[in-house]
């Protein structure tokens, strides 16, 4: 399991990395942050399973952080010396609490809990995925949030819009924000009438209204202007003979 460190204790953060070094070796730490602001940044480019979050920041708290950072799939784990933290950290939908000084039992421990939820995740996934040609789930995608997952019909997407590893998923009443990729997205709906046509964008062609002529053109989707690109206006056009 790939994991993020959110500690401002340097000696703390070491102490952390040995633990799992020598107790939990199938956990790989990936990414450090040190306050509210640097961890912001670094779960919004990193994709991971797993963030070990000190309560306590420079410039805020866990919670701080966990509200402003948006749809990501990934389990926290709370690291702290202070056990007045506990409910809230729960009513977060925290996977496991620990107390400072760290002790290896509940370490491992909480890495016990995150690797089973993880699993259970996966088999649902997959359980999913076989029952993806039922007329209930035939016409509709999962998308994952922090408290698991959240099932779109695919006639109410538009379009789907590239912001680094994020995508802003536009509904016709709604936008979601997903941790995952465009180029997701586009496997995922491939031969379900979509169409890439330009780095940014993935559109829904039932959804589109005009094609306005040019060096690529642009498409109006759902009220929205949309530039093609010139390698991608082939594509589009087959979608329309």
């Amino acid at each position: 399991m790939k994991a993020v460190i959110v500690e401002d204790e340097q000696i703390s953060r070491e102490i952390l990395i040995n633990y799992l070094s020598k107790y939990c070796p199938e956990v790989e730490v990936i990414a450090q942050a040190t306050d509210v602001d640097e961890a912001l940044q670094v779960l919004r480019k990193t994709d991971m399973d797993l963030v070990f979050l000190d309560v306590e920041l420079p410039y805020g708290t866990a919670f701080d952080i966990l509200e402003k950072v948006g749809q990501k799939d990934f389990e926290t784990i709370f690291v702290t010396a202070y056990d007045q933290y506990a409910k809230d950290a729960l009513n977060m939908q925290a996977a496991y609490y620990l107390t400072k000084p760290i002790e290896i039992d509940e370490l491992i421990k909480a890495v016990d809990t995150v690797k089973n939820i993880r699993a259970r995740e996966e088999e649902l996934q997959v359980d999913l995925k076989l029952h993806a040609s039922s007329p209930v789930l035939e016409d509709k995608i999962t998308i994952p949030t922090q408290e698991g997952f959240e099932v779109l019909s695919i006639n109410e997407i538009t379009y789907c819009q590239a912001d680094d590893n994020y995508t802003h998923v536009h509904l016709t009443n709604d936008t979601k924000l997903v941790s995952k990729t465009l180029k997701h997205f586009e496997e995922l709906l491939d031969d379900k009438g979509f169409c890439r046509i330009h780095k940014s964008y993935l559109i829904n062609t039932s959804h589109v209204t005009a094609y306005k002529k040019g060096k690529g053109g642009s498409v109006i989707v759902a009220n929205t202007e949309l530039s093609v690109s010139p390698s991608k206006k082939s594509s589009l056009f087959s979608y329309f003979k």
